[in-house]
This record gives structure tokens, C-alpha cells and sequence, in this order.
């Protein structure tokens, strides 16, 4: 699966494959950095790795190598994300780092977009489409914020704690995005929730929703 990247590009496998329904990755390293060898399985993780390559590590790790699915990617040595940092009880502080990391993806760069990319309304289709009562809510704000589009960017489309690595001098990188197109205050970017695993009693001060609320979660917009 891995061999034909392995032996172009050169790396040395350093850990045990990860298999996703979406795509494969594997830790390797090259010339004694870390990296990450990602081969997509999915259409929605190929549109991903097209905006990897737009973000040219602004923001994000750096693509070191592209070639058809499979992309070599910066793997920052310490392997903390949000989720660490929450975890021991600094949420607020993660929340901050998450929202200036989504305002640094969200800026103009000066080069044309990634032609792939997928519009909001087309990522809520099948929520707005949807007759489920328990989603009538979520539907009819979509489609609100949907129709007024402000502040049009592209969307990294999954920012959440596990999404942004520690990456020490380099700062704050994301990962994995999705790949979208539309309003910075109307996007499906998950959630600056804390991650369940690590809900605590939270200060009254907290501007973010619990995910254990039955009400939509806070979006980035929210909170930043």
C-alpha cells in the first residue's frame, strides 16, 4: 500500500499504519525529520489535500511531497494537540489558539483557490433537506446564514481541538481539512467544544457550549 511512496520518496516507516475509513497514513521519516505519509481513500480526502497544498504550510503542516492520492506531510515531533492542552485543564486558552488558527487559514492569499472546493450550500444539503424534526432547528439556521453569505473565504471545514497540532517554533498548525467555500460566519467548522473525553465544570465565564447540549453546538463565530 505504502511501498511505491516509501521507495520514491525515500522514507523510512516509524511507526504502525493507521487505516481510516478515508484514508491510510503512515509515520515515517525522511532525512531524519518526521513526517507523515497520507494515501487518500476518498473523494472529499483528495479535495483536502489540494487545499493542503493551497495553505503551503500557513497555518498548517507543510505538503513536503504530493503524487496522485498520496501526500507527505510535516508530522510535528511532539504529537500534542488542543486536545492535550485541554485535558490538563486550559480550555480557554485552546479556544483562543483554535480561533487565531482558523483566522489564519481564513486569510486571502495571493493565489487562485483550489477548483474543488465545495460550496456551504452544498455541504447542508442534506441537512436542509432533511424532514427529521430533531434537525428543523439546525435546518432553518443553515439555511438563515446561508442565505446572507459574509466575509466569503475558504474553509478549512473541520477545525476542532483534535485537528490542531502543537508545532512548537512553528506554532499552531491545522490538519485535515475538508475543503469548503463560503461565509467565515456561516461554516460547518466544528467545534470549539471542548472535546467530550474532557469535559470538566466549567467557569461561568466559558463562552462555549457543552457537547452534551441538545442544542447545536458553538461554532468559531461564536466564540472568536
Amino acid at each position: 500500500m505504502f511501498e511505491t511512496w516509501i521507495d520514491r520518496w525515500s522514507l523510512v516507516a516509524a511507526g504502525p499504519p493507521i487505516h481510516t475509513a478515508y484514508s491510510d497514513l503512515l509515520p515515517v521519516v525522511r532525512d531524519g525529520a518526521p513526517a507523515m505519509l497520507k494515501v487518500a481513500r476518498t473523494s472529499e480526502e483528495l479535495r483536502g489535500a489540494s487545499l493542503m497544498i493551497w495553505y503551503a504550510g500557513d497555518g498548517a503542516v507543510r505538503v513536503l511531497e504530493s503524487e496522485g492520492r498520496a501526500l507527505l506531510l510535516e508530522r510535528p515531533p511532539s504529537g500534542r494537540s488542543l486536545v492535550d492542552m485541554s485535558a490538563r485543564g486550559l480550555d480557554d486558552e485552546a479556544t483562543r489558539i483554535l480561533c487565531a488558527t482558523a483566522g489564519q487559514l481564513h486569510a486571502p492569499r495571493p493565489r487562485a483557490i483550489p477548483p474543488d472546493l465545495v460550496p456551504l450550500g452544498r455541504w447542508f444539503r442534506a441537512l436542509t433537506s432533511s424532514a427529521d424534526p430533531l434537525l428543523a432547528r439546525a435546518a432553518g439556521t443553515a439555511r438563515a446564514l446561508l442565505a446572507e453569505p459574509q466575509d466569503v473565504v475558504v474553509l478549512h471545514g473541520d477545525i476542532h481541538h483534535g485537528n490542531v497540532l502543537d508545532g512548537a517554533e512553528r506554532g499552531w498548525l491545522a490538519i485535515d481539512p475538508k475543503g469548503l467555500h463560503g461565509s467565515a460566519r456561516s461554516t460547518t467548522r466544528t467545534s470549539s467544544a471542548t472535546p467530550i473525553a474532557q469535559r470538566r465544570p466549567r467557569p461561568a465565564a466559558s463562552r462555549v457550549e457543552s457537547t452534551s447540549s441538545r442544542r447545536p453546538r458553538a461554532s468559531i463565530g461564536d466564540v472568536c
